[in-house]
Protein backbone atom coordinates (compact mmCIF):
# COMPACT_ATOMS: atom_id res chain seq x y z
CA UNK A 1 0.00 0.00 0.00
CA UNK A 2 1.43 3.28 -1.30
CA UNK A 3 -0.49 6.40 0.58
CA UNK A 4 -0.33 10.04 -0.37
CA UNK A 5 -1.38 12.48 2.49
CA UNK A 6 -2.58 15.79 1.57
CA UNK A 7 -3.43 19.06 3.66
CA UNK A 8 -0.96 21.05 5.94
CA UNK A 9 -1.45 22.41 9.71
CA UNK A 10 -1.83 20.76 12.64
CA UNK A 11 -4.45 18.31 11.34
CA UNK A 12 -2.29 16.64 8.70
CA UNK A 13 1.44 16.08 11.15
CA UNK A 14 -0.97 14.61 13.54
CA UNK A 15 -2.20 12.08 11.28
CA UNK A 16 1.49 11.64 9.99
CA UNK A 17 2.38 11.39 13.64
CA UNK A 18 0.41 7.70 13.55
CA UNK A 19 0.64 7.10 10.26
CA UNK A 20 4.54 6.43 10.47
CA UNK A 21 4.22 3.19 12.98
CA UNK A 22 2.78 1.59 10.06
CA UNK A 23 5.54 2.32 7.70
CA UNK A 24 6.93 -0.08 6.12
CA UNK A 25 5.03 -3.40 7.02
CA UNK A 26 1.29 -2.15 5.76
CA UNK A 27 2.11 1.18 4.62
CA UNK A 28 4.94 0.43 1.62
CA UNK A 29 5.76 3.99 1.15
CA UNK A 30 3.93 7.27 2.79
CA UNK A 31 4.32 11.30 1.50
CA UNK A 32 2.90 14.00 2.83
CA UNK A 33 2.08 16.80 0.20
CA UNK A 34 2.21 20.27 2.03
CA UNK A 35 0.56 23.66 1.64
CA UNK A 36 3.00 26.50 1.27
CA UNK A 37 0.68 28.95 1.23
CA UNK A 38 0.18 30.14 5.18
CA UNK A 39 1.71 34.09 6.05
CA UNK A 40 1.20 34.01 9.52
CA UNK A 41 3.51 34.18 12.04
CA UNK A 42 7.25 32.85 11.87
CA UNK A 43 6.55 31.82 8.95
CA UNK A 44 5.04 34.86 7.15
CA UNK A 45 7.48 36.83 8.37
CA UNK A 46 10.28 34.72 6.65
CA UNK A 47 8.64 34.35 3.44
CA UNK A 48 7.82 38.66 3.72
CA UNK A 49 11.89 39.10 4.59
CA UNK A 50 13.16 36.50 2.56
CA UNK A 51 11.13 35.56 -0.27
CA UNK A 52 11.01 31.58 0.68
CA UNK A 53 7.73 29.41 0.61
CA UNK A 54 6.11 29.21 3.82
CA UNK A 55 8.12 26.69 6.18
CA UNK A 56 5.54 25.96 8.84
CA UNK A 57 3.77 23.25 8.04
CA UNK A 58 6.69 21.37 6.29
CA UNK A 59 8.35 22.03 9.33
CA UNK A 60 5.41 20.48 11.29
CA UNK A 61 5.29 17.56 8.63
CA UNK A 62 9.20 16.63 8.89
CA UNK A 63 9.00 16.54 13.12
CA UNK A 64 6.08 14.27 12.83
CA UNK A 65 7.64 11.82 10.54
CA UNK A 66 10.64 11.64 12.29
CA UNK A 67 11.68 8.50 13.18
CA UNK A 68 12.40 8.73 17.13
CA UNK A 69 10.94 12.25 18.33
CA UNK A 70 14.13 12.70 20.14
CA UNK A 71 16.26 15.68 21.18
CA UNK A 72 16.87 16.62 17.76
CA UNK A 73 13.20 17.03 16.94
CA UNK A 74 12.48 18.68 19.79
CA UNK A 75 15.25 21.36 18.99
CA UNK A 76 13.72 22.01 15.48
CA UNK A 77 10.33 22.71 16.99
CA UNK A 78 11.86 25.05 19.81
CA UNK A 79 10.18 28.74 19.42
CA UNK A 80 12.00 31.71 20.89
CA UNK A 81 10.26 33.47 23.41
CA UNK A 82 12.74 36.20 24.04
CA UNK A 83 15.19 38.03 21.78
CA UNK A 84 14.78 40.82 19.36
CA UNK A 85 14.13 39.57 15.95
CA UNK A 86 14.46 36.08 17.37
CA UNK A 87 11.11 36.57 19.78
CA UNK A 88 8.36 34.25 18.07
CA UNK A 89 10.29 32.61 15.05
CA UNK A 90 10.57 28.64 15.34
CA UNK A 91 14.06 27.23 14.97
CA UNK A 92 13.59 24.64 12.28
CA UNK A 93 11.72 27.46 10.78
CA UNK A 94 15.01 29.21 10.87
CA UNK A 95 17.22 26.28 9.59
CA UNK A 96 14.77 25.38 6.71
CA UNK A 97 15.42 28.81 5.51
CA UNK A 98 19.11 28.83 6.00
CA UNK A 99 19.54 25.75 3.91
CA UNK A 100 17.41 27.12 1.20
CA UNK A 101 19.40 30.37 1.26
CA UNK A 102 22.65 27.77 0.95
CA UNK A 103 21.34 25.51 -1.64
CA UNK A 104 19.03 27.93 -3.74
CA UNK A 105 16.56 25.63 -3.26
CA UNK A 106 13.50 24.75 -1.08
CA UNK A 107 13.13 21.31 -2.46
CA UNK A 108 16.41 20.10 -1.55
CA UNK A 109 16.03 21.78 1.67
CA UNK A 110 13.20 20.26 3.43
CA UNK A 111 14.71 16.76 1.71
CA UNK A 112 18.19 17.83 3.48
CA UNK A 113 16.39 18.22 6.94
CA UNK A 114 14.09 15.08 6.08
CA UNK A 115 17.45 12.83 6.08
CA UNK A 116 18.89 14.96 9.10
CA UNK A 117 15.68 13.77 10.80
CA UNK A 118 15.39 10.69 9.36
CA UNK A 119 11.79 10.79 8.71
CA UNK A 120 9.60 7.45 7.80
CA UNK A 121 8.67 8.66 4.80
CA UNK A 122 8.69 11.86 2.10
CA UNK A 123 7.36 15.61 1.96
CA UNK A 124 7.14 17.71 -0.43
CA UNK A 125 5.82 21.11 -0.74
CA UNK A 126 2.75 21.14 -3.10
CA UNK A 127 4.99 24.17 -5.25
CA UNK A 128 8.57 25.60 -4.44
CA UNK A 129 7.12 28.80 -6.06
CA UNK A 130 6.20 31.68 -3.53
CA UNK A 131 1.99 31.89 -3.87
CA UNK A 132 -0.65 33.78 -1.79
CA UNK A 133 -3.78 32.16 -1.00
CA UNK A 134 -6.77 35.06 -2.43
CA UNK A 135 -10.48 34.54 -1.38
CA UNK A 136 -13.75 36.34 -2.70
CA UNK A 137 -16.17 36.37 -0.10
CA UNK A 138 -20.42 36.80 -0.85
CA UNK A 139 -20.49 40.37 -0.51
CA UNK A 140 -17.93 41.26 -3.23
CA UNK A 141 -14.81 41.75 -1.51
CA UNK A 142 -11.62 40.26 -2.70
CA UNK A 143 -9.46 39.24 0.27
CA UNK A 144 -5.50 38.51 -0.10
CA UNK A 145 -3.60 36.37 2.56
CA UNK A 146 -4.70 32.98 4.33
CA UNK A 147 -4.40 35.14 7.80
CA UNK A 148 -6.87 37.94 6.46
CA UNK A 149 -9.17 35.77 4.65
CA UNK A 150 -9.76 34.20 7.99
CA UNK A 151 -9.73 37.19 10.11
CA UNK A 152 -12.67 38.72 7.46
CA UNK A 153 -14.50 35.39 7.60
CA UNK A 154 -14.71 36.12 11.53
CA UNK A 155 -16.43 39.17 11.18
CA UNK A 156 -19.52 37.18 10.05
CA UNK A 157 -20.35 39.59 6.95
CA UNK A 158 -19.78 37.44 4.16
CA UNK A 159 -18.82 32.96 3.07
CA UNK A 160 -16.22 32.16 0.97
CA UNK A 161 -17.73 32.65 -2.67
CA UNK A 162 -14.44 31.97 -4.76
CA UNK A 163 -10.67 31.06 -3.44
CA UNK A 164 -7.43 31.04 -5.67
CA UNK A 165 -3.93 30.79 -5.34
CA UNK A 166 -1.84 34.13 -7.07
CA UNK A 167 0.17 33.63 -9.18
CA UNK A 168 -2.28 30.91 -10.79
CA UNK A 169 -0.08 29.04 -12.82
CA UNK A 170 2.39 27.78 -10.66
CA UNK A 171 3.54 23.92 -10.94
CA UNK A 172 3.85 21.45 -8.22
CA UNK A 173 7.40 19.95 -8.00
CA UNK A 174 7.32 16.44 -10.57
CA UNK A 175 7.95 14.14 -7.44
CA UNK A 176 4.75 15.31 -5.85
CA UNK A 177 3.17 14.35 -9.20
CA UNK A 178 4.39 11.08 -9.42
CA UNK A 179 4.22 10.23 -5.93
CA UNK A 180 -0.13 10.85 -6.53
CA UNK A 181 0.32 8.57 -9.69
CA UNK A 182 1.86 5.59 -8.01
CA UNK A 183 -0.59 6.18 -4.53
CA UNK A 184 -2.62 3.36 -3.94
CA UNK A 185 -4.64 6.10 -1.11
CA UNK A 186 -4.74 9.08 -1.53
CA UNK A 187 -6.08 10.88 2.03
CA UNK A 188 -7.20 14.72 2.32
CA UNK A 189 -7.50 15.92 5.73
CA UNK A 190 -7.95 16.43 8.80
CA UNK A 191 -7.19 20.17 8.84
CA UNK A 192 -8.83 23.82 8.07
CA UNK A 193 -10.40 23.52 4.64
CA UNK A 194 -9.83 26.28 2.70
CA UNK A 195 -6.38 27.17 4.09
CA UNK A 196 -4.67 24.04 4.16
CA UNK A 197 -6.37 21.29 2.44
CA UNK A 198 -7.98 23.31 -0.32
CA UNK A 199 -4.63 25.63 -1.10
CA UNK A 200 -2.87 22.11 -2.58
CA UNK A 201 -5.57 21.51 -4.94
CA UNK A 202 -5.64 25.02 -6.65
CA UNK A 203 -2.54 23.92 -7.81
CA UNK A 204 -3.34 22.59 -11.24
CA UNK A 205 -1.20 19.73 -11.62
CA UNK A 206 -2.09 18.33 -8.68
CA UNK A 207 -5.85 18.58 -9.08
CA UNK A 208 -6.27 17.07 -12.38
CA UNK A 209 -3.39 14.15 -11.08
CA UNK A 210 -5.74 13.96 -8.04
CA UNK A 211 -9.01 13.69 -9.95
CA UNK A 212 -7.41 11.54 -12.31
CA UNK A 213 -5.72 8.71 -9.95
CA UNK A 214 -7.05 5.38 -9.91
CA UNK A 215 -6.04 5.57 -5.85
CA UNK A 216 -8.53 5.01 -3.33
CA UNK A 217 -9.50 8.66 -2.25
CA UNK A 218 -10.62 9.50 1.55
CA UNK A 219 -11.41 12.37 2.87
CA UNK A 220 -10.79 12.94 6.84
CA UNK A 221 -13.69 15.60 7.71
CA UNK A 222 -12.58 17.67 10.64
CA UNK A 223 -14.42 17.16 14.06
CA UNK A 224 -15.58 20.59 14.68
CA UNK A 225 -16.47 23.91 12.37
CA UNK A 226 -13.57 26.63 11.60
CA UNK A 227 -14.88 30.21 12.85
CA UNK A 228 -14.33 32.26 9.84
CA UNK A 229 -14.08 29.53 7.11
CA UNK A 230 -16.42 26.77 7.49
CA UNK A 231 -19.11 28.30 9.53
CA UNK A 232 -22.80 25.90 9.41
CA UNK A 233 -20.92 23.43 7.48
CA UNK A 234 -22.02 19.85 7.38
CA UNK A 235 -19.62 17.07 6.63
CA UNK A 236 -21.03 16.81 2.60
CA UNK A 237 -20.98 21.11 2.72
CA UNK A 238 -16.89 19.92 3.48
CA UNK A 239 -17.14 17.88 0.40
CA UNK A 240 -19.39 19.64 -2.44
CA UNK A 241 -16.28 22.29 -1.53
CA UNK A 242 -13.74 20.05 -2.92
CA UNK A 243 -15.80 18.90 -5.31
CA UNK A 244 -15.98 22.30 -6.40
CA UNK A 245 -12.59 22.82 -6.70
CA UNK A 246 -11.65 19.20 -8.25
CA UNK A 247 -14.15 18.81 -10.37
CA UNK A 248 -16.21 22.04 -10.72
CA UNK A 249 -19.65 20.97 -9.93
CA UNK A 250 -20.31 20.00 -6.07
CA UNK A 251 -22.51 17.23 -6.78
CA UNK A 252 -19.65 15.63 -8.53
CA UNK A 253 -17.71 13.77 -6.47
CA UNK A 254 -14.04 12.68 -6.84
CA UNK A 255 -14.12 10.85 -3.35
CA UNK A 256 -14.62 7.46 -2.66
CA UNK A 257 -15.29 7.42 1.05
CA UNK A 258 -15.62 10.37 4.45
CA UNK A 259 -14.20 9.49 7.73
CA UNK A 260 -16.61 11.00 10.09
CA UNK A 261 -16.35 11.70 13.93
CA UNK A 262 -20.00 10.48 15.84
CA UNK A 263 -18.94 11.44 19.01
CA UNK A 264 -19.75 15.02 20.64
CA UNK A 265 -17.43 16.75 22.87
CA UNK A 266 -17.77 16.95 26.68
CA UNK A 267 -19.92 19.64 27.81
CA UNK A 268 -16.76 21.69 29.31
CA UNK A 269 -15.24 21.24 26.17
CA UNK A 270 -18.22 22.01 23.58
CA UNK A 271 -19.28 24.92 25.51
CA UNK A 272 -15.52 26.93 25.30
CA UNK A 273 -15.85 26.07 21.07
CA UNK A 274 -19.35 27.40 21.13
CA UNK A 275 -18.27 30.53 22.55
CA UNK A 276 -15.45 30.88 19.65
CA UNK A 277 -18.52 30.71 17.62
CA UNK A 278 -17.45 26.24 16.17
CA UNK A 279 -19.84 23.76 16.64
CA UNK A 280 -19.66 19.67 16.03
CA UNK A 281 -19.92 18.92 11.92
CA UNK A 282 -23.13 17.28 11.22
CA UNK A 283 -22.63 14.16 10.19
CA UNK A 284 -24.79 14.09 7.44
CA UNK A 285 -24.61 10.90 6.03
CA UNK A 286 -27.45 10.28 4.16
CA UNK A 287 -26.47 13.03 1.91
CA UNK A 288 -23.06 11.61 1.65
CA UNK A 289 -24.55 8.21 0.98
CA UNK A 290 -26.56 9.78 -2.06
CA UNK A 291 -23.41 11.47 -3.25
CA UNK A 292 -22.35 8.18 -3.95
CA UNK A 293 -19.75 7.84 -1.05
CA UNK A 294 -18.90 5.13 1.12
CA UNK A 295 -19.32 6.75 4.95
CA UNK A 296 -16.70 5.48 7.80
CA UNK A 297 -18.74 6.94 10.82
CA UNK A 298 -16.66 6.12 14.03
CA UNK A 299 -15.99 7.98 17.64
CA UNK A 300 -12.64 9.68 16.67
CA UNK A 301 -12.83 12.07 19.53
CA UNK A 302 -9.47 12.79 21.24
CA UNK A 303 -9.80 12.94 25.34
CA UNK A 304 -8.84 15.88 26.90
CA UNK A 305 -9.58 20.11 26.18
CA UNK A 306 -9.89 19.95 22.80
CA UNK A 307 -12.63 18.69 20.40
CA UNK A 308 -9.78 17.11 17.52
CA UNK A 309 -9.30 13.58 16.57
CA UNK A 310 -7.24 11.27 18.68
CA UNK A 311 -4.37 9.89 16.58
CA UNK A 312 -5.00 6.90 17.85
CA UNK A 313 -8.47 6.05 16.99
CA UNK A 314 -7.77 8.42 13.59
CA UNK A 315 -5.21 5.45 13.45
CA UNK A 316 -7.02 2.06 13.63
CA UNK A 317 -9.84 3.59 11.56
CA UNK A 318 -7.40 3.91 8.75
CA UNK A 319 -6.09 0.90 9.29
CA UNK A 320 -9.21 -1.03 8.98
CA UNK A 321 -9.93 0.88 5.92
CA UNK A 322 -6.89 -0.21 4.53
CA UNK A 323 -7.20 -3.62 5.36
CA UNK A 324 -11.45 -3.44 3.64
CA UNK A 325 -9.16 -2.40 0.46
CA UNK A 326 -6.84 -5.41 0.74
CA UNK A 327 -9.98 -7.63 0.83
CA UNK A 328 -11.58 -6.02 -1.69
CA UNK A 329 -8.42 -6.33 -3.92
CA UNK A 330 -7.77 -10.02 -3.68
Amino acid sequence: MKVVAIGGGTGLSTLLRGLKYFVPDIIQDLTAIVTVSDNGGSTGILRKELNIPAPGDVRNCITALAEDEDILTKVMQYRFEEGEGLKGHSFGNLFLTVLTKITGDFLEAVEITSKILKIKGHIIPSTDSMVNLVAEFTDGNIIKGEVEITEYGRKLIAKIKRIWLEPEDVRAPQKAVDSILDADMIILGPGSLFTSIIPNLLIKDIRDVVLNSKAFKLYICNVMTQYGETDGFTASDHVKALNKIVTGDEESTFLNAVLLNTTIPPDEVLKRYLKENSEPVVADVGNLSRMGLTVYAKDLLDEGNYARHSPKKLDAAILEIINNLKVHAV
